[in-house]
């Protein structure tokens, strides 16, 4: 975990890898390029680091991973790994809900931290309900001897919430640490229900790390960031927007509001 008061995470989008119906053939050294390239201009720019996210176009709710689509993973974050300094934190998601492999993943390359969608608690998804098993993948994290690898855990976001309501993001942010959550995230697009949420969070479980997973820009990253541990942060970093390469001034100008916060 950084030192800075205030982490500031970067979203690096892959396009489709290996294992996956929409890959493009050829085009994995592309994507590892890419994806240097992105976390370089977020390191020379001031953040603490960033996410790796497959963007895949379709999942399954499971917690599986095509082998192709794991090794392809594994060679992106090792590239992004070996490009930047030691204190640039390199996080693995691989989506929708592949936290084992992203777990294995984050092992072997020497990440220091995954995101999970779902950790405890089922959730609606544009391919089903996703069915989360905490036991299993705290056994597999121990086996693999990963409890120094941090894991956050989305807990009312735009990638889950709690199937049929009835449960306050500090509820399931309190289900989430037993189940093993190092740190959890939250987001909405409306300013004051984020804030809201990370009140909960915080009223439910307050030594509990809280991110903001998503909907921050240069105009509201003050505010937000007053009230949350960090961020990650993806369109307002991105050439074009969503899916796009990151622009090394728009990270530094995003990272001095933050660190004026400190």
């Amino acid at each position: 975990m950084s030192d800075n008061a205030k982490r500031v995470l970067g979203m690096i989008h892959l396009q489709p890898l290996p294992g996956t119906p929409f890959h493009e053939p050829g085009s994995l050294d592309r994507i590892i390029k890419t994806a240097v390239r992105s976390a370089k201009a977020l390191e020379n720019g001031g953040a603490d680091g960033c996410l790796v996210q497959t963007v895949d176009r379709v999942y399954s709710v499971e917690d599986e991973s095509d082998p192709a689509r794991t090794a392809a993973m594994a060679l992106v974050v090792a590239a992004v790994v070996d490009a930047t300094g030691p204190c640039f934190e390199t996080g693995v998601q691989i989506m929708r809900n592949a936290a084992s492999a992203s777990l294995a993943v984050a092992a072997v390359t020497g990440a220091e931290f995954v995101r999970v969608g779902a950790l405890v608690g089922e959730t609606r998804s544009h391919q089903g309900v996703v069915r989360p098993d905490p036991l299993a993948l705290a056994t597999y994290r121990k086996i693999i001897d990963a409890t120094d690898i941090e894991l956050v855990a989305d807990v009312d976001t735009m990638h889950y919430s709690w199937l049929g309501g009835g449960k306050t993001p500090g509820e399931v942010a309190k289900a989430a640490r037993a189940a093993g959550a190092d740190a959890v995230a939250v987001s909405d697009p409306d300013e004051e229900t984020a804030l809201r949420k990370i009140a909960s969070v915080r009223a439910a479980a307050p030594d509990l790390p809280v991110l903001l997973a998503g909907h921050t820009d240069h105009g509201n990253a003050a505010r937000l960031l007053c009230a949350a541990d960090g961020a990650f942060v993806g369109s307002c970093l991105e050439s074009g927007g969503w899916g796009g390469e990151i622009d090394e001034r728009r990270v530094s100008e995003y990272t001095a509001i933050v660190r004026s916060l400190s």
